[in-house]
């Protein structure tokens, strides 16, 4: 599974390979349970409020380090008091071992633990520091302590926010870098072939900026509409975990979660945001929650621009 060690990324490279060999995901659907009707729409963006993108480092794709174990930010969300958060998967966040997916079983560090935002971490460097956040909400850990047993939801509903400091907010900008967006939430549906773009950071791959963006098609829906399967020309690997996903129109799709040997070798398990973050907003106790809008636009060939490179 696409799930980071405890504490080094060198533990989670090899169970994750062991993984990808022998382990094959049994999905069942189920659906939420509750339903507090759609999601409140994206915040518009203020270019103002925003660091320019050609200058910020904290944005999608950004490395973030909880407890020595590095994922890749997904996107950037707001709440009504004007808050900032950056999204991850709710395995970076966790306590057991990397093939731990059972969301609703799994411990989680507490809220409010520390998490680093940084870039060209690796194996063998810490990377450059660009600010701290605070965890904010875990899917994971709502579910323990809601006492859900099983089903689709503890297995692909793989969410958790990172509120940013707030002398660090200065530093983010909204847009996936090299492709753009997201251009809004997507529609939760997506056709076997439609294609799929993303952007991870992560450590394994010595800092190499230019093996971020991934480009690639949807293999279809599974998991009674949580988790997308994916197949991308870089698939994602150890310290990808948590990014974002936009499908062919720019939108916000979903977050890297797993790493799979069926239904092709290599491909990747996307949770679906709009239901994730639809059980954030009705479990997380943040008023207003909402996905932020890119300042770039969408462009379906990749860009290059500092703000790419993750600095």
């Amino acid at each position: 599974m696409l799930r980071p060690p405890p504490h080094h990324l060198t533990a989670l490279l090899n169970a994750t390979r062991a993984t990808a060999l022998t382990a094959l995901l049994v999905l069942v659907p189920i659906g939420l349970g509750v339903d507090p009707g759609p999601p409140p729409g994206p915040a518009p963006t203020a270019s103002s409020r925003w660091a320019p993108a050609v200058r910020a480092t904290i944005t999608p794709g950004v490395q973030m380090v909880t407890r020595g174990s590095q994922c890749s930010g997904n996107f950037v969300f707001t709440d009504a008091r004007d808050r900032v958060y950056v999204g991850y998967a709710a395995h970076c966040a966790g306590l057991g071992e990397a093939t731990d997916t059972n969301g609703c079983r799994a411990r989680s560090v507490p809220l409010g633990t520390r998490v680093r935002f940084a870039a060209h971490m690796t194996l063998v460097s810490p990377g450059t520091t660009h600010g701290y956040g605070r965890l904010a909400y875990s899917s994971w850990r709502n579910m323990r302590q809601r006492r859900l047993t099983g089903g689709a939801r503890c297995t692909y509903n793989d969410f958790a926010l990172v509120r940013v400091e707030a002398h660090y907010v200065r530093h983010v900008n909204p847009s996936l870098p090299w492709w753009g967006g997201p251009t809004g939430l997507g529609p939760g549906r997506l056709g076997q072939g439609d294609r799929v773009v993303g952007h991870g950071s992560s450590g394994l791959r010595a800092g190499l900026s230019p093996l971020g963006p991934k480009t690639g098609t949807s293999l279809g829906q599974s998991g009674g509409g949580w988790t997308h399967d994916v197949y991308t020309a870089t698939p994602g690997v150890p310290g990808d975990s948590g990014s974002g996903y936009l499908d062919g129109q720019g939108r916000a799709l979903g977050v890297l979660s797993t790493v799979e040997v069926a239904p092709l070798p290599g491909s990747n398990g996307i949770g679906d945001l709009r239901r994730e973050l639809r059980y954030a907003q009705h479990w997380s106790g943040i008023r207003g929650l909402r996905l932020v809008l890119g300042t770039r636009p969408f462009s379906p060939v990749p860009t290059a621009t500092p703000a790419s490179a993750i600095r």
